[in-house]
């Protein structure tokens, strides 16, 4: 039997994963746009950065330079919810709102590219990524309501 912390952990890295794409997307809105300061305060605090990555980020002069080589390392990290804590860090910053529901709305379009409906017996059958798409909403409707 799956342990249900199993299953959290798994489904936390298919969310983070369709972040990370939906991040990529975005890529240039982001680093033009935000200030990573208090993106990587929030990120360190979590433990999504490193001691070590966080001083060499601090280190780069420009803020759109800091940016782009925080994104880098979020793109390189192992961490199972980097991008799901990226996207709540901004939520949390009302001049990035803008930037959140873009990732809001690109998500209902990335989830239905994963519905490779199955039929037995021509009735439809819930998708495999049914569980990933619930932590995505879960994650959203939680960083919303800070249930």
């Amino acid at each position: 039997m799956i342990q249900p912390f199993c299953l959290r952990t798994q489904a936390d890295k298919m969310a983070n994963e369709i972040l990370k794409q939906v991040f990529q997307d975005m890529h240039a809105d982001i680093t033009t746009s935000v200030n990573p300061d208090t993106v990587m305060d929030v990120l360190l605090s979590k433990k999504v950065l490193g001691d070590d990555d966080y001083y060499k980020l601090r280190q780069v002069p420009a803020s759109r330079d800091r940016c782009r080589d925080m994104m880098s390392l979020l793109y390189m990290s192992k961490h199972p919810q980097a991008f799901i804590r990226l996207r709540l860090a901004l939520l949390d910053l009302d001049e990035y709102s803008w930037i959140v529901n873009k990732i809001d709305k690109k998500l209902p379009s990335l989830t239905s590219q994963l519905h490779l409906g199955h039929y037995i017996d021509g009735k439809h059958l819930l998708p495999p990524w049914l569980y990933l798409i619930t932590m995505v909403t879960t994650h959203i409707m939680v960083s919303y309501w800070k249930i």
